[in-house]
C-alpha cells in the first residue's frame, strides 16, 4: 500500500505548490509503457552523481560574476550544513530561500551558455559507474528509467540524457522577459516525488508494487514508501535508520568516472537546454568554503 506519511519540509512546501501550477508535475513526454510494466525512479544528486549537480557550476558562475564573494560568504553556512548534516528538509528550506534570491533577474541566455559550455566536462566524472551499470540493467529489462530532482529542469535534462534515463521531472523555475522571476513554477522535491511517481504510474499503466526506487536523502523517504522495491544508495545518516529499520537494501556507490559518450549528440542536447535557477542548487557558498576568492 502506498504510505501517505508527510514531513515538516513536505508540509510547508505542501502550501506553496498549492499556489503554483495547480502543484501538477510538467506535463510527461508521451511514450509507450515500459516492457516491463514498471518503472525504476531515481534521484539524481549523491545517487546518480558523486555530490551536487549544481556544484560543479560555482566556479564558472562566480567567474562570469552571478556570484560575488560576498554573496558566497552570505551562503557559505548554508552551504556547510548541507554537506555536514545532508539535505534535510530545514537545509533544503534555508538554500531555496538563499538561492532564490539570489538568482532573480538573472538572464536565461547567459545561464544556458554557461551550463552548455561546461556541463560536459565538469559533470560528466561525477557519474558512478555503479549508477550508468544499475540504469543499463534497468534498461535491459524493459524497465522505463525516470529522474526526479529538486535541481533546476535544464541542468537535470542533459544529464539524465547522459546516463540513459528515459525520463526526468525536476524543479522548474518562474521565466519573464528572458529572466528569472525568482519564483518557483514547480518543485520536484520530498512528497511532490512520491506524487510524480504515482502519475507516472498511473499514465503509464504500472503498479507501484512492481516499481523500484533509489536515493541516498531522507527527504526521499515518500518516494522510496510509494514503491514496492525502495532501495537506498550512499543514505544519509537518517535515511540509513529508516533502511535499517525496514530492511531496504542499501547500496554504496563509490566509482566515479569519466564516462565516454558520443559528444555531437550530448552537446546538442547542451546547446537546446536553458538552465532553471534552481540548478544552482547549493551551488552559493561552495566556492567560498573550498577556496575563497579575492575580492
Amino acid at each position: 500500500m502506498v504510505s501517505t506519511r508527510t514531513h515538516a519540509g513536505d508540509r510547508w512546501w505542501s502550501g506553496k505548490l498549492a499556489r503554483v501550477s495547480g502543484a501538477l508535475p510538467p506535463q510527461l513526454p508521451a511514450r509507450a509503457p515500459a516492457r516491463s510494466g514498471a518503472a525504476a525512479f531515481f534521484d539524481l544528486d549523491k545517487t546518480i552523481i558523486a555530490g551536487s549537480s549544481a556544484l560543479a557550476f560555482s566556479r564558472p558562475f562566480r567567474r562570469k560574476g552571478l556570484i560575488s564573494r560576498r554573496a558566497a560568504l552570505r551562503s557559505g553556512y548554508a552551504q556547510l550544513l548541507l554537506v555536514l548534516a545532508g539535505a534535510d528538509a530545514d537545509t533544503m528550506e534555508l538554500l531555496r530561500r538563499r538561492i532564490t534570491a539570489l538568482c532573480t533577474g538573472w538572464e536565461v541566455a547567459q545561464i544556458r551558455n554557461i551550463v552548455a559550455e561546461t556541463l560536459h566536462d565538469i559533470v560528466e566524472p561525477m557519474v558512478y559507474a555503479e549508477a550508468t551499470e544499475l540504469i543499463a540493467e534497468h534498461r535491459a529489462n524493459g524497465d522505463e528509467v525516470v529522474v526526479l530532482s529538486a535541481s533546476g529542469q535544464e541542468v537535470v535534462e542533459p544529464i539524465a540524457a547522459l546516463v540513459g534515463a528515459d525520463t526526468c521531472l525536476a524543479t522548474r523555475m518562474g521565466v519573464v522577459d528572458g529572466r528569472y522571476t525568482g519564483e518557483i513554477e514547480y518543485y520536484c522535491y520530498g512528497e511532490e516525488k512520491a506524487r510524480a511517481a504515482r502519475q507516472i504510474a498511473q499514465e503509464r499503466g504500472y503498479r507501484l508494487e512492481d516499481c523500484r526506487a533509489y536515493s541516498d536523502s531522507i527527504t526521499d523517504l515518500p518516494l522510496l514508501e510509494a514503491v514496492g522495491h525502495p532501495t537506498v544508495v550512499n543514505p544519509d545518516r537518517s535515511l540509513r535508520r529508516e533502511a535499517e529499520q525496514r530492511g531496504w537494501p542499501v547500496l554504496t556507490f563509490v566509482d566515479p568516472v569519466a564516462l565516454r559518450f558520443r559528444r555531437p549528440p550530448l552537446r546538442t542536447t547542451l546547446a537546446a537546454a536553458g538552465v532553471g535557477a534552481a540548478a544552482a542548487l547549493a551551488a552559493v557558498g561552495w566556492y567560498a568554503w573550498r577556496r575563497p576568492a579575492r575580492a
